[in-house]
């Protein structure tokens, strides 16, 4: 059985750093992982994708020089760094496990099927 489980969520000042993990369980390690958020009100969007290699990562334009998405394979826990945050940063993130191994340039919502419940990060200024 496949299990995701999201943490590290926290309430932090802009330009502050946070650090969320991903404890992946009962998951082929070849598949992508990928984090997206939700604001009240929004449509989840896609943040950051891993390939399943582990080689290629995809970023929104918004977090690219801020974010960086790394896994750690003996633990399998999948990171999402995130530096500099801004309060449009705000959200409750999720991670997701890919139906592909790739992710095919972007963080396309429907390529993922398996999600975790989501950590919740507040930004204020």
């Amino acid at each position: 059985q496949v299990q995701l489980v999201e943490s590290g969520g926290a309430s932090v000042q802009q330009g502050q750093s946070l650090r969320l993990s991903c404890s992946v369980s009962g998951s082929r390690r070849n598949l992508a992982i990928g984090w997206f958020r939700q604001a009240p009100g929004k449509d989840r969007e896609g943040v950051a994708c891993l390939s399943g290699s582990g080689l290629v990562t995809e970023y929104r334009e918004s977090v690219k020089g801020r974010f960086a998405i790394l896994r750690d394979d003996v633990t399998t826990t999948i990171y999402l760094q995130m530096n500099n945050l801004k309060e449009e940063d705000t959200g409750s993130y999720h991670c997701a496990r890919g139906v592909y191994a790739g992710c095919n340039g972007g963080v396309f919502l429907d390529r993922f099927t398996m999600w975790g419940q989501g950590t919740q990060v507040t930004v204020s200024s």
